[in-house]
């Protein structure tokens, strides 16, 4: 029951679970086109905000706290052009323990594996040490379909020209490289990417990016139906939603050392009731996690209860338990268990 997708269901015994709103496939001759994408970049550069923005609806964790999302998400967007399937990745960052190592390994693995790849950048700001590995990875792999999205238009400043500027300055650091490895190189065979800007907290402000990925995607049959809008597994999702509280309610204070392990979900009594670990590195860590008389702990779980009721259109009720498990980030058990690990030790 865990790993279904979130679809529409009209079974009296299933609950119905809340999908985006989608418009019907297309019926005319020529073939719907889809592409697989990953989204990726740096921590915080706007990414899952981007995927929930073309999907329509929530389907990725949203925060203001680096390495947010810890898992790759399929977003799914249904449109009369086709179908457009969203990989949204954890930003590469400086990896600490094997948890920073793993998600970077799923950044990457989702990049390569994608039919078009969507560089996100934070152009509110200058362009950081990890925008230029992304700019030197393109350039080195060359890969055919490349999207750079240039996010937060609405801010000012906003550093349009000195995002394209580092990237012909990466084109030509990967170019010099290899010149002293002695190989033959080519910049006039580096693909120029395809450039957007976007608000992705807006309505609307993602449409350029929704256009230019159509632009790219080939023609061929849908690889979901048209009302899924995630196949996100369910207790993953449900993790998610909870870590997302404790983010918004800890703000710098944990959230890097806190984790979500959803131990039990039961639909037994005509409501969901779920049991969930949250793991702290330190015992001192755990009275922040609870707050003092319970209040944070208390207004984390009703916050979580709403929104995972919203999520999957059932009653919820949740039980935390604030563990202290010393070193959890690099327990590789607790990993997998997380779904980190993809099931592999």
């Amino acid at each position: 029951m865990d790993d279904e997708v979130t679809a529409k269901n009209d079974s009296a015994t299933m609950p119905k679970v809340a999908v985006t709103a989608v418009v019907g496939r297309n019926d005319s001759a020529t073939m719907p086109k889809v592409a697989v994408t990953a989204v990726v970049g740096r921590t915080n550069a706007g990414k899952s905000t981007l995927v929930n923005s073309l999907v329509g609806e929530k389907v990725s964790i949203v925060s203001p706290v680096e390495q947010t999302t810890r898992n790759t998400i399929r977003g799914i967007v249904a449109d009369p052009r086709g179908q457009i399937v969203l990989l949204d990745t954890p930003g590469l960052h400086r990896a600490v323990g094997n948890l920073g190592r793993i998600l970077n390994r799923m950044a990457r693995r989702s990049a390569a594996g994608a039919d078009v790849l969507c560089v996100v950048f934070d152009a509110s700001e200058l362009p950081q040490m990890e925008d230029d590995g992304w700019m030197r990875r393109v350039a080195h792999e060359r890969p055919e379909k490349v999207l750079f999205v240039l996010n937060k238009a609405d801010k000012s400043p906003f550093f349009d020209q000195e995002f394209r500027d580092a990237w012909k300055e990466a084109v030509e650091a990967v170019a010099a490289e290899a010149r002293e490895r002695g190989e033959e190189t080519d910049q006039v065979g580096v693909p120029e990417p395809v450039w957007v800007k976007a608000i992705s907290t807006t309505e609307g402000g993602a449409n350029a990016v929704l256009d230019a990925l159509f632009g790219m995607a080939e023609e061929g049959e849908p690889l979901f139906p048209d009302d899924i809008a995630t196949d996100y597994p369910r207790r993953l999702a449900i993790a998610d939603a909870i870590r997302e509280k404790f983010l918004a309610s800890l703000h710098q204070e944990v959230p890097h050392e806190l984790g979500i392990l959803v131990k039990s979900i039961d639909e037994s009594k005509g409501r969901w009731s779920v049991k969930a670990d949250v793991l702290v590195n330190r015992p001192s860590q755990r009275p922040i996690v609870i707050g003092r008389g319970a209040e944070n702990i208390k207004r984390v779980r009703k916050a979580a209860e709403r929104e995972i009721g919203e999520m999957f259109g059932v009653k919820v009720a949740l039980e935390l338990w604030v563990r202290v498990v010393p070193g959890w980030m690099k327990n590789d058990r607790l990993l997998v268990e997380m779904g980190y690990m993809g099931g592999e030790i």
